[in-house]
């Protein structure tokens, strides 16, 4: 992320992703790793979009379907299929998406807020549409993918896993 001399932000970083034939775009200060898919392990009782768990190098992390989350229709996990583990408010959580396709610089000015109907996702899970060239990115609001209550399930999943689950 650049900014002028007043400190405004005057591009954003961000690493762009596909989900089925739409790309996103998430800032690259709220991303941890890429990793490959990993088989979660289940959990009873989780939210339906919650794929299961991880151990990543000793740390457990809950790991999320976009497109369940989002509503989206399913297609099998690919090669390209990647985990981005994220960073939401204080929860440390692992998305799916099917492809990570590039991270880039996008100027502010190149940003507008996203008009109602620009994809099948609610726009309350929006920041904004960038333009890159021809292309038109979705920037998600990683901060609102999950509800209050949802944080509050993810984070009881993690510490029932951890008394559980034996890696």
């Amino acid at each position: 992320m650049s900014q002028n001399n007043s400190g405004e932000l005057t591009e954003i970083q961000l690493v762009v992703f596909k989900l089925g034939s739409e790309e996103y775009g998430v800032p690259i200060t709220q991303v941890q790793e890429i990793n490959r898919l990993m088989t979660p392990t289940k959990i009873p009782q989780s939210p339906p979009f919650v794929e299961g768990i991880i151990n990543l190098r000793g740390k457990i992390i809950p790991v999320i379907d976009l497109k369940k989350r989002f509503n989206l229709p399913l297609v099998d996990h690919t090669a390209n299929t990647r985990i981005i583990v994220i960073n939401i408010g204080e929860n440390t959580v692992g998305v799916v998406v099917d492809a990570v396709t590039e991270v880039l610089r996008l100027p502010m000015s190149s940003l507008e807020p996203p008009p109602p109907m620009i994809s099948s996702i609610s726009v309350d899970y929006l920041k904004g549409v960038g333009k890159v060239g021809d292309r038109l990115l979705i920037l998600l609001d990683l901060d609102k993918i999950l509800t209050e209550k949802e944080k509050e399930q993810l984070a009881a999943t993690e510490a029932c896993a951890k008394d559980t689950v034996k890696f």
